[in-house]
C-alpha cells in the first residue's frame, strides 16, 4: 500500500498565512465598496475580516498597503492576459517587450477593475468636469494609485523578462514604467468622460485613449504624432 506523504508544516504555515492575506484584501475591498473611499479604520477591517488588529499589520506594514493590494488586484488581469499567448516575434528584442506589452493591455478588460477602483476609491464625486478637462483626483488617491500599479509594474516586468530574455532589463523597465504611468493619466481622462462607469460606451472611451497612447509611444517612450483629434479619446459626447 502506498504511503500518502504527511504534509509539511511549512506549506501548512504558508497556506494558512496566504488565506488570512487573501481575507484581509477581500475586507478591505467589501469596506472599500459600502463606504465608497477608503475612510475605515484598522480595527473596522479586522473586524470585517474575522482577524485581529494585530494580525492585520503582521500582514501589512499599514492600511494604505492593504488599499494598495486590493488596488493591485484589479490590474493582474494585464499580468494574466501577457502569458495567455505566445510571445510575438521581432528582429528587436525590445520591440517585441513592446508588443507583446500593449498587446497585453489590449486584451484586458480593464474597465470593470476601473470602475470597481473609482467607487472604491470614492472619485466619482472628482469626474465632473468642463470641456472634458481630466478629473483633478485627490494626491493621497493618486499615490494610492501608483502604488497598485507599482506592484503590478513589477509583476509585468518580470514575467516580460521570462518571455524575452535576450532584452535588456533596464529597456524592459523602462517600457513598463511608460506604460504603467501613462495608466495613470488614462485613468484620469477616462474618468472625466465616463464618471467611472462600467458599461459598452466607457469601454469605448478607454478603448479610444489607449489606443491613442500606444500609438503615441514607440518602444523608447518617445511621443509619435496621432491622427486622432484633441478630445482626449476621440469619443462620442456625453449624452445627459
Amino acid at each position: 500500500m502506498t504511503e500518502v506523504p504527511a504534509a509539511v508544516p511549512g506549506d501548512r504555515r504558508a497556506r494558512l498565512k496566504a488565506r488570512t492575506r487573501r481575507s484581509i484584501v477581500d475586507a478591505a475591498a467589501a469596506l472599500m465598496h459600502a463606504t465608497r473611499g477608503v475612510d475605515f479604520t484598522v480595527d473596522e477591517l479586522a473586524a470585517r475580516a474575522d482577524v485581529s488588529r494585530r494580525t492585520v499589520f503582521n500582514h501589512f506594514a499599514s492600511l494604505d498597503d492593504v488599499i494598495a493590494a486590493v488596488l493591485a488586484d484589479a490590474f493582474h488581469g494585464v499580468v494574466e492576459a501577457l502569458e495567455a499567448a505566445d510571445p510575438p516575434g521581432a528582429d528587436e528584442p525590445q520591440l517585441a517587450v513592446a508588443e507583446d506589452a500593449a498587446r497585453a493591455l489590449r486584451a484586458t478588460d480593464l474597465v470593470p477593475a476601473l470602475s470597481s477602483l473609482t467607487r472604491g476609491l470614492g472619485l466619482a464625486d472628482w469626474a465632473a468636469c468642463d470641456d472634458d478637462a481630466p478629473a483633478n483626483i485627490p494626491a493621497h488617491e493618486v499615490m494610492l494609485l501608483m502604488r497598485s500599479l507599482a506592484g503590478t509594474s513589477d509583476d509585468l516586468a518580470a514575467a516580460l523578462h521570462r518571455r524575452h530574455p535576450g532584452a535588456n532589463r533596464l529597456d524592459v523597465d523602462l517600457v513598463v514604467g511608460s506604460l504603467m504611468s501613462s495608466l495613470v493619466v488614462l485613468h484620469r481622462y477616462w474618468l472625466a468622460e465616463t464618471g467611472g462607469g462600467d458599461d459598452e460606451r466607457s469601454r469605448a472611451v478607454w478603448s479610444a485613449l489607449l489606443d491613442r497612447m500606444l500609438v503615441r509611444l514607440d518602444t523608447g517612450g518617445t511621443p509619435r504624432a496621432s491622427t486622432q483629434d484633441s478630445r482626449p479619446g476621440n469619443t462620442p459626447p456625453r449624452t445627459n
